[in-house]
């Protein structure tokens, strides 16, 4: 097992979110197998009535999305520390609808998601703009995000970059990306190394080392999560997630229990002799 059991996965789904399989135990069961502390569950928060439906959770659901991760809690207790957190949308003008839906069960973590992807953020900010302006849109929102004080931690901060995967090209944002940043680490939010970018059409971590490494230079805490959408990939590649957290300059990797941020030394969690490939 490559990790001590202090190690959380901070960010899965269930299938609430109506593209995620299995039941939640399996996703603790393999927490137990690759040797994790800890799980959040963060499943795609509620939006308004027909906002992105087809990839989230009702709000009519939520009671049922904090008792399936209640049970699964109780089921694991003294062997996995299983969470609830959400994985919530950021989209300029919602913040009151989103600050209510925090104040709606005790989350342990809440990640902050721009998904660029979605019907709603093209119709605003690609409808007639160029690739560039667009993929830009989004390192602002994610700026904008942080700066709304309604989350703990940024997920996969790059993720844009699967829009248009055989164009994109971070050095075209550095200086955008760069501005970002320093309004992010204002803040004190910290931000995700989310590991499925692996498994997607711009196959790296989000995000990639670039701007990883530009975080670093700047103190942004960074939290380790699956994204997983199937119990396998429960801690999926966080050995490498860790090499690249040490190739960019971090000695230190963070979790959030109750909403509160907790910190290990790298060098408590990661087997060096695995010696991992950089990604």
């Amino acid at each position: 097992m490559p990790y001590q059991p202090n190690m959380y996965d901070s960010h899965m789904h269930t299938p609430l979110c109506k593209h995620a399989r299995g039941p939640l135990s399996a996703y603790a069961e393999r927490a137990l197998q690759v040797g994790l502390r800890g799980i959040t569950f963060t499943c795609h928060s509620p939006m308004p009535e027909g906002w992105d439906a087809g990839l989230r959770m009702t709000l009519a659901q939520l009671p049922q999305y904090v008792d399936m991760v209640e049970k699964t809690r109780a089921e694991f207790a003294g062997r996995v520390d299983a969470r609830l957190g959400l994985e919530s949308d950021y989209f300029p003008g919602l913040e009151g609808w989103v600050a209510d839906i925090h104040e709606r069960a005790d989350f342990s973590t809440i990640l902050g998601s721009v998904h660029a992807l979605t019907k709603e953020f093209k119709a605003r900010y690609l409808n007639g703009a160029t690739r560039l302006d667009y993929e830009k849109s989004y390192f602002e929102c994610l700026a904008l995000a942080a700066e709304s004080g309604l989350y703990d931690c940024l997920s996969h901060p790059d993720i844009v970059k699967i829009a248009h995967p055989k164009q994109y090209d971070v050095a075209d944002h550095l200086d955008t990306i760069r501005r970002a940043l320093d309004r992010i680490a204002v803040t004190g939010i910290a931000m995700e190394l989310n590991t499925s970018g692996l498994n997607k059409s711009y196959p790296e971590m989000n995000p990639g080392m670039v701007m990883l490494t530009e975080m670093a230079r700047r103190g942004i805490p960074v939290v380790i999560g699956s994204d997983s959408h199937d119990a396998h990939r429960v801690g999926a590649a966080f050995d490498q997630a860790l090499a690249n957290l040490r190739q960019a300059g971090y000695d230190r990797v963070s979790y959030f229990l109750n909403r509160e941020r907790r910190e290990l030394a790298i060098s408590d969690v990661y087997l060096a002799n695995m010696q991992p490939r950089l990604v």
